[in-house]
């Protein structure tokens, strides 16, 4: 099936069921190499916690702190992928594939740039910055660094970003998967050998786990620029005239809401950590544990943010406004069926799954809450990837940063700061995600039933 959009002239728009179905199918086939892509991505990352947590919970809570923290600095590049997403998928669906190629070459330099400059200080600050969730001392100095090693790779982490935004857009969900898969192996090769010595590699203990990473980000990026120098990809180079000022306030209009969105993401997430991290090392590290387990359902509506960003951004470049709204819902209710299935198998083995990946009792029964919690949360969180993908793919990137900051920072953080206040256990800190969940669905769905969306980037011109 073509990556262009399909148009509202499409001459099966009038025949019902078979028209819901091939959109359906459109859906699944934009979204299952996404999921795919990050469901190895989860199992990569399983696979490094059960090296890492053999180190010990102390090791488990700082990778997840230099984890947060390196992609809490990468904020501002949320701001170019999404400039990317939207422009991309407007361009391709109004088949102006040379627009398309100039928007990714020019976010592909401002992409770079960002990331340079995001490198000075996550290497030079890491410790205090580290030092925000109040662990012990070798803690904050494994996850500061962990930070420090990670951050010598900003620009290979951007390209991957960029290039692989572009390719969704423009249909092409394939590419990145294979790349990613590659990634991927690289990545729990390097992981085993950095971190216990093996191989004849050096003995790195948690900053091994941070040079595999980079070193696997690198080796994709180098795949990606290749073949995209050499003609290989759907979306072409865009050459001279590429990085334009026009270009690039339209994607600092359309990106810089998303870029606060994930810094109001990350801060309200350090906020929480921080409360987590008030109870102990156990339940931090069990929360990290969680997380990396139910990821797996997690990726499922990331796959369909992707592929709903791409077609309502795709049918409203084609001027089918109606058309983009019908496909917001069906990937909706494609995400929730899917991750709801998907957490109910992973339910029943919390205990197994947790004791698979550390040997320590009061992390596995923390974590057996947390997943119990988190998978209660599931239908509420494929509503928010979702719809707050279509919205980001329309240009609408203002409202997901509303909702960003009404349920994480003023209703999890605060009903998790509220609870530790009245002395309650760690379970209602847990529990306070369910209150954010909810918010952000219902607002979500009240602006996607709104339709106020739909006219959001009509100033572009995407004209030859």
């Amino acid at each position: 099936m073509t990556a262009e959009a399909e148009s509202a002239s499409d001459p099966n728009e009038t025949q019902g069921e078979p028209r819901q179905e091939a959109v359906q199918l459109k859906i699944w086939e934009l979204a299952w190499p996404t999921i795919l892509s990050n469901l190895l991505f989860s199992v990569i990352g399983i696979i490094s916690i059960k090296i890492v947590g053999a180190l010990g919970s102390e090791a488990v809570a700082a990778v997840t702190t230099g984890h947060r923290i390196f992609f809490a600095v990468q904020a501002v590049l949320m701001a170019v992928s999404t400039g990317t997403t939207a422009m991309v998928a407007r361009a391709w669906g109004a088949k102006n594939q040379l627009e398309a190629a100039r928007v990714t070459s020019a976010s592909l330099w401002a992409g770079n740039l960002v990331a340079l400059i995001l490198t000075a200080p996550c290497f030079f600050f890491a410790e205090p910055i580290a030092g925000i969730f109040g662990l012990n001392q070798s803690t904050t100095l494994m996850a500061a660094d962990f930070i420090r090693y990670l951050s010598i790779f900003n620009v290979a982490f951007s390209i991957n970003m960029i290039l692989g935004a572009s390719l969704r857009a423009a249909g092409d969900t394939r590419t990145p998967l294979w790349i990613g898969a590659f990634m991927n192996v690289v990545n729990v090769l390097l992981v085993y050998a950095l971190v216990y010595g093996e191989w004849g590699m050096p003995r790195m203990g948690t900053n091994g786990a941070a040079v595999a990473s980079g070193l696997s980000f690198t080796a994709a990026a180098l795949v990606l620029l290749a073949l995209w120098y050499g003609k290989r990809l759907v979306v072409g180079v865009g050459g001279r005239g590429s990085f334009t000022r026009q270009r690039l306030i339209q994607l600092y209009q359309i990106g810089y809401p998303a870029a606060i969105e994930q810094f109001v993401f990350q801060i309200g997430f350090v906020g929480f950590l921080w409360l987590v991290a008030q109870y102990g090392t156990a339940p931090y590290a069990a929360y990290g544990i969680g997380v990396q387990i139910l990821s797996v359902s997690f990726v499922v509506g990331f796959g369909f943010s992707i592929a709903g960003a791409t077609l309502v951004g795709q049918y409203l470049g084609a001027g089918d406004p109606e058309g983009a709204k019908r496909q917001g819902w069906r990937a909706t209710r494609l995400a929730i069926a899917s991750m709801v299935l998907l957490s109910a198998v992973i339910l029943p083995f919390a205990h197994e799954l947790a004791a698979a990946l550390i040997n320590e009792p009061d992390v596995i029964r923390y974590t057996v809450i947390f997943i119990y919690i988190l998978g209660a949360a599931q239908p509420l969180m494929g509503i928010e990837f979702s719809l707050s993908g279509c919205l980001r793919g329309a240009g609408d990137t203002r409202y997901p940063l509303l909702t960003t900051m009404v349920g994480l920072v003023g209703v999890r953080v605060g009903l998790a700061a509220l609870f530790m206040s009245l002395s309650l256990s760690v379970t209602w800190i847990f529990a306070a995600l369910l209150g954010d969940y909810l918010i952000k669905a219902l607002m979500l769905v009240h602006r996607f039933r709104s339709g106020r969306w739909k006219n959001k980037m009509r100033r572009y011109d995407f004209a030859s």
